[in-house]
C-alpha cells in the first residue's frame, strides 16, 4: 500500500488528482501540497520519521511547472537524499521528457490526467516498490544463412531490426543479416527481450538505445551509430518504456 505525496500549484488539478489516487485501492493514503517548498517540508520530516513513521512517503506526484521552484528542481533535490521517495511527474508539457530521464523518474504522465493512465502510474510504483522482477529468459540465437553457412546469431547482440517486405534484417555490431521472418513475429517473439516497436519498419533493444531526441515534434533514437526515426503513434509508448528501463 503506497503512501502518495501529490504537489500542485494549481488547487482544483491538485483536488482531481488526490480524488484519483484515493480511489485506487493500492493506495492507501494521498496528501496534497500546493508548492514546492511545502512538499520538501514534508518529504523531510518523512524521511526524519524513517520508513515506518507517520508521515512516510513513497512516492511523489509532482507537477512540473509551478510557482518558485519547479517539480524539476524538486526532484533534483530530492535526488541528492540517501533514501528518497519515488517521482512520477504529471504536466501539461511533453517536452521535459528527456530531463524526467535523467532524474530517474518512474513514469511522466500527461495531464488532463485520465484515470486509467494514473491507474498504469501506480501499478509502476508498485512494482517497484514490491519484490524484484522475475529473472530474464535464457539465452536465445537466430539462424541466419551466410554463403550456405548456418550461422546462429544471439538476439542480445541484435541492436535493432529494420523491415524490409517480408523479410527483417538484423543489425549487429559487426553488420546485419536478412532473415525471413515478418516484423510483427519477432515483435511478439522478443518483447520479453526488451524490444520494442518504435515505427512500422523499426523494431529496436531497449538497453541498446544511447540517445532519445525530441527536436521540433520528432522524435528519434540514436541506437550506435543509427539514428531512427520514432513514429507519433509509438512515441509516448517508448518514453514511457524508456523511463521504467532507466529506472531499473
Amino acid at each position: 500500500m503506497l503512501r502518495v505525496l501529490a504537489v500542485d500549484d494549481e488547487k482544483p488539478a491538485l483536488e482531481e488528482l488526490l480524488y484519483l489516487l484515493r480511489s485506487d485501492p493500492r493506495v492507501r493514503s494521498a496528501e496534497g501540497a500546493t508548492d514546492a517548498t511545502e512538499a520538501l517540508r514534508r518529504i523531510g520530516r518523512a524521511l526524519e520519521a524513517g520508513p515506518d513513521g507517520d508521515e512516510a512517503v513513497d512516492v511523489v506526484f509532482l507537477d512540473i511547472h509551478m510557482a518558485g521552484l519547479t517539480g524539476l528542481d524538486v526532484a533534483r533535490l530530492l535526488a541528492g537524499f540517501a533514501r528518497p521517495p519515488l517521482v512520477v511527474f504529471v504536466t501539461a508539457h511533453e517536452g521535459f521528457a528527456v530531463q524526467a530521464f535523467d532524474l530517474k523518474a518512474v513514469d511522466y504522465v500527461l495531464k488532463p490526467v485520465r484515470k486509467e493512465r494514473l491507474a498504469e502510474a501506480v501499478r509502476r510504483v508498485s512494482d517497484l516498490a514490491g519484490p524484484a522482477p522475475a529473472a530474464q529468459p535464457p539465452a536465445e540465437q537466430i539462424p541466419v544463412e551466410l554463403g550456405g553457412v548456418t550461422r546462429f546469431v544471439p538476439v542480445d547482440d541484435i541492436a535493432y531490426v529494420e523491415a524490409q517486405g517480408d523479410y527483417a534484417r538484423l543489425h549487429t555490431d559487426e553488420g546485419s543479416h536478412l532473415v525471413r521472418i515478418p516484423l510483427s513475429t519477432l515483435e511478439e517473439r522478443w518483447a520479453a527481450r526488451g524490444f520494442v516497436r518504435i515505427h512500422r519498419s523499426h523494431l529496436v533493444a531497449l538497453g541498446r538505445i544511447d540517445e532519445l531526441r525530441l527536436d521540433g515534434g520528432a522524435t528519434t533514437v540514436r541506437v550506435g551509430s543509427a539514428e531512427l526515426s520514432v513514429s507519433r503513434r509509438h512515441a509516448r509508448q517508448l518514453r514511457d518504456l524508456l523511463m521504467r528501463h532507466v529506472r531499473a
